[in-house]
């Protein structure tokens, strides 16, 4: 089968590699199929070019996912009338969280002829098969697919197991000369950064997350290390995002990783990752560090010890501000993110997280303060339901979820008007700290230059 994978331009011009696009590359491809990618977030095509892309060249089938953002959500609705206006429309396949909680909405809003829910290596596979053989599609277990106006939904399908199992992202196929261009804290201009997924999943249930796939799989230190092999010398890369949603799903794991990077006998390279805070001892910072990390980013969300355990964070205000301070001790920048909104926030409770992120910010990205959303699939969104404070999924998409820096459902005693009255103030403040240092440091820079002749200033220019 000819199949084209379509990545939907995020308006960045430094895009994060797709790697849920390039590991369905790889599946397929590898089950013999001939696959195409349509890198709209690199090239900046509108979406007309797309209409007339599958006019002029015939596809069998054309596939596209995305996550649960406004933004993603209005893309998915401007690609597939892009798609649906072909004259040789391909079988249409959605895929990735936005659509798998709540597939019959998708399928109705976009007019595709099937969601592939949860993980889909496997699923892609065996209904581009059933496609192909013209075979029926209830027996294909991970999916819901339309015939005509019936909508069904099959049985989902277990998680794979064994990732090391799962082929490795199909790189050749993307445009990396401009992935590897992307950029993270302590990256320098002569850097080559690209992502590399060393687990699956997350051991812990916070209340916001829209992840539903169940399980905590990890993949072996050789099997990573090998990828982050083939890129090194393939692609020139010297620095790493580890992209899982929790790298450090343990002090014994984010160890061994560490200890094996620095055993493996690779060319050095820089790296980040996501951890957690109640796992950020001195010695696994440390070691974690000497293999070379430059950046944590953590999942703070709130400073209030009620509010951490109302969203099951798993926890307190006392692991936190240890946690951030052993990631300074040991050499690391640590990324602070807090969201505001969930169940028990007050006015107090934002001012809380501002004076920590004051206190405790490095200046190493632009951090503000955005509202909880309670995406479909996680179970703020089910409560918010049950609340009657949202009616379902149209209700989300069509009318609450506008911006992700508006207020979507309100779980606080504030009304709209004085809940984002209390942020703009918030960020007003986080801003303001933020350049004034930026600022500082440029006029430092300057002194530099005039008083004491700096011949390596590169001018006055962002970079």
């Amino acid at each position: 089968m000819k199949i084209l994978l379509v990545v939907y331009d995020n308006a960045s011009h430094l895009s994060f590699f797709p790697q849920g696009c390039a590991y369905i590359a790889a599946a397929l491809r590898n089950d013999g199929h001939d696959v195409s990618i349509y890198s709209q977030d690199i090239y900046h095509y509108p979406d007309e070019h797309l209409t007339a892309m599958l006019d002029h060249n015939k596809y069998d089938v054309v596939g596209l996912g995305v996550i649960g953002g406004y933004y993603q959500y209005k893309k998915l609705l401007s690609l597939s009338k892009a798609i649906n206006a072909s004259k040789q429309r391909p079988f249409f396949v959605l895929g990735g969280h936005g659509p798998t909680p709540d597939p019959e909405y998708f399928l109705q809003k976009t007019n595709a002829d099937a969601v592939v829910m949860g993980e889909g290596e496997k699923t892609i596979v065996e209904l581009v098969d059933a496609v192909e053989k013209n075979r029926s599609l209830d027996y294909v277990d991970g999916i819901a697919y339309r015939s005509g106006d019936i909508i069904t939904i099959n049985s989902r399908r277990p998680v794979v197991k064994d990732i090391d199992t799962i082929a490795m992202p199909a790189y050749d196929l993307f445009p990396m000369d401009q992935y590897r261009l992307y950029r993270k804290p302590h990256a320098v201009a002569t850097d080559f950064v690209l992502p590399v997924l060393a687990a699956r999943g997350c051991t812990f249930q916070c209340n916001f997350c829209y992840r539903m796939d169940a399980g905590y799989r990890t993949r072996s230190n050789d099997s990573i290390l090998e990828e982050i092999e083939y890129l090194q010398n393939k692609y020139g890369v010297t620095y790493i995002i580890f992209s899982d949603e929790l790298f450090m799903g343990s002090k014994k794991q984010a160890m061994s990783r560490s200890q094996a990077i620095l055993d493996s006998g690779l060319r050095k390279f820089k790296w980040s990752c996501d951890g957690r805070l109640n796992y950020a001892a001195p010695n696994v910072l440390a070691l974690m560090r000497q293999a070379g990390c430059q950046f944590v980013n953590y999942g703070i969300e709130s400073l209030d010890n009620q509010v951490l355990k109302n969203m099951k964070k798993c926890l307190t205000k006392k692991q936190i501000i240890e946690g951030i301070k052993n990631t300074y001790a040991a050499g690391l920048s640590p990324g602070l993110n807090i969201i505001w909104g969930n169940i028990g926030d007050t006015k107090e409770t934002l001012q809380e997280s501002v004076d920590f992120l004051l206190k405790y910010d490095d200046g190493a990205q632009l951090r503000t303060i955005r509202p909880v959303t309670p995406y479909p699939g996680s179970s703020l969104y089910y409560y918010a339901i049950e609340k009657g404070l949202l009616n379902g999924i149209a209700d989300f998409y069509e009318n609450k979820h506008v911006n992700s820096d508006l207020v979507a459902v309100n779980f606080t005693r504030l009304s709209d008007e004085k809940f984002h009255g209390a942020l703009c103030e918030a960020n007003k403040t986080l801003l303001s700290n933020y350049y004034s240092k930026q600022c500082a440091s440029a006029l430092r820079k300057t002194e530099d230059l005039y008083f004491n002749q700096n011949a390596n200033f590169r001018g006055y220019r962002q970079t």
